[in-house]
């Protein structure tokens, strides 16, 4: 797999999907909007998916994009949802986070620009990646049923 860090998108780039504050305001939920367009995070062991162990495919929440495969998904032990691989090398975007006086590497939906977590270098095999996200972000679909 490619290395994601070396496909960073920046901060100014324009994404597809583009809604004002106020569409994305009536469009998603009070927590999903926190998470995904101001770039907050939920509390860990908060959020139900991390406990979704069926086959299926999670979701942006805010523009439907796929994002990750239940493949892919494994349990990190820091009570968000994580994963060792995007669905897809053009699903999930990168950018540097240098807030909490930290430098980290933020995720964000390719499509529509919302935050879903942070990705790090310590996940397991095949990728060695976690990408490490908010369940708020995601939506997930079981298998078998129209995405």
């Amino acid at each position: 797999m490619k290395n994601p860090f070396a496909t960073a998108k920046t901060v100014a780039e324009k994404f597809p999907v583009e809604k004002s504050p106020e569409a994305w305001r009536a469009a998603l939920s009070p927590a999903q909007y926190a998470v995904l367009r101001e770039h907050a995070t939920e509390r860990a062991g908060t959020s139900p998916l991390n406990a979704e162990k069926r086959p299926g495919t999670f979701l942006c929440a805010g523009c439907g994009a796929p994002l990750f495969s239940s493949a892919a998904k494994y349990e990190s032990g820091t009570g968000w949802p994580s994963f060792f691989a995007p669905i897809a090398e053009n699903a999930v975007g990168v950018r540097e986070d240098r807030s909490l006086f930290m430098t980290r590497t933020e995720t964000h939906c390719a499509r529509c620009g919302g935050h879903l977590g942070h990705v790090f270098e310590d996940g397991p095999a095949p990728t060695g990646l976690r990408y490490c996200m908010n369940g708020a972000a995601l939506q997930f679909v079981p298998q078998g049923e129209k995405t």
